[in-house]
């Protein structure tokens, strides 16, 4: 896992997984909201906390089938 760091007024970026064509990351803004961001290829989805574990959850669910 690396964490980069920008001056105060940028979000700190921490990644979190990645493979050769996805990734997931956070981002946390100078207030100190966090948001996951999930990259695949050229499409970027952004979620704050409650959505990130609810499609944690989804996901967890759907390989359990």
């Amino acid at each position: 896992m690396s964490a980069h760091s920008h001056d105060e007024s940028e979000a700190k970026m921490t990644t979190l997984s990645e493979t050769d064509h996805f990734m997931i990351y956070t981002l946390e803004d100078p207030e100190g909201e966090l948001t996951y961001n999930l990259e695949l290829g050229n499409v970027t989805l952004h979620f704050f906390r409650e959505e990130w574990d609810e499609f944690v959850r989804l996901v967890r669910a759907a390989t359990k089938k």
